[in-house]
């Protein structure tokens, strides 16, 4: 079996360069040392936090990843991160600006380069759509989850055996969501309450596209080729799902730095450990192992959900969202080894059970 180093290998490799990168990016902007270090300083924090806010993230891809082909599998390892790294971590806070300011994304680049202060602002007034977008998006994720009637391993048991059980009313947690947006529109001020209306609604309906574009292609297995259609199903899900899980690390990242480009290495970085992590999970079989880990994991994903609405009112530090997300999953690994010790030996019977 590959020892962790095996895993974490290109990480540590991307760790290195990015903070070589940082260096020199710190003197180029201020040609001292001490600003050098404050860049280093910076990235390593950045990617830090990053690591933090996305062991649900990578918990998830690793739970969808096992049920894909090893083609599809390797496709989302490589194209995905490419994606994950370059378009959400770059791209992405350029395109904020070329649609809020209304320019040229070479004149955005201009701006994220000489101006970086003017840069920030305008990627702040768009956190409001983003926030309510990605809320809307994450609780779904979360919900769809727990309302399963198939679930039949339950970690806070009175909670999710609740929502097991009321799995079978067609669309429940499509009603929740809406209530919540209902809720938040109630008290939302009057001057950006179409804002936040617009971007909740587009969140859901680009979960709901994506989960019925699974479905379509799910049912195409049975006539076509499995590698081809239902491998394109699950990449488009943890893209849309990886790119709703970046708005968050992404936007909070300006309130370390303004600087664009070292927002892109400490978030890269940061990202290459989400990818290594996510390999190690499905060449483990971890999850299979830690029967409650997946549970904690979308537990984290509904409280991400809930902050996320939450920061269309007012700031939500990021410390505490990656502390709430890492000390659900923290826990739920507790449990789970718990759970092992008390119930070791009718567990491997179980797996003994199961084998062909």
């Amino acid at each position: 079996m590959s020892t962790a180093m095996h895993y974490f290998r290109w990480a540590f490799l991307v760790t290195g360069v990015g903070l070589l990168l940082s260096v020199w990016l710190g003197f180029a902007y201020s040609g001292t040392l001490s600003g050098a270090l404050g860049f280093l300083f910076i990235g390593v924090v950045l990617s830090v936090l990053e690591i933090s806010l996305s062991f649900d993230n990578a918990i998830v891809n690793a739970n969808k990843l096992q049920e894909m082909t090893p083609l599809w599998q390797r496709r989302f390892l490589t194209w995905g991160i490419l994606i994950a790294v370059f378009g959400m971590r770059i791209v992405f806070p350029v395109l904020i600006v070329v649609f809020a300011a209304k320019i040229g994304p070479i004149e955005a680049l201009r701006l994220a380069a000489s101006e970086p202060e003017e840069y920030s602002r305008i990627v702040g007034e768009a956190h409001l759509s983003i926030a309510a977008f990605g809320g809307a998006f994450l609780m779904m994720v979360a919900l769809k989850y727990f309302f399963d009637e198939g679930k039949d391993i339950h970690w806070i048991a009175m909670i999710e055996r609740a929502m097991s059980r009321f799995s079978s009313v067609q669309g429940l947690e499509l009603a929740i969501v809406l209530t919540i947006i209902l809720i938040f529109a109630t008290i939302m001020p009057e001057a950006v309450l179409a804002t936040f209306l617009y971007s909740a609604v587009a969140g859901l309906v680009t979960f709901l596209i994506v989960d019925v574009i699974g479905h379509i292609l799910d049912r195409a297995d049975k006539a076509a080729d499995l590698a081809v259609k239902g491998g394109i199903g699950a990449f488009l899900y943890l893209e849309v799902l990886d790119a709703s899980f970046s708005f968050d690390g992404v936007i909070g990242a300006f309130a370390l730095t303004q600087n664009l480009f070292l927002i892109a290495i400490g978030l890269g970085v940061g990202a290459m450990y989400v990818r290594s992590m996510t390999i190690m999970l499905v060449e483990r079989k971890t999850l299979s192992e830690f029967r409650y880990l997946e549970h904690g994991a979308f537990w984290s994903i509904f409280v991400l959900a809930c902050v996320m609405f939450g920061q269309t009112l007012a700031h939500i530090p990021e410390v505490i969202t990656g502390l709430l997300g890492a000390g659900f999953i923290a826990v739920a690994f507790w449990s789970s080894i718990r759970w092992r010790r008390l119930n070791g030996d009718s567990h491997d019977e179980l797996i003994a059970d199961q084998s062909p």
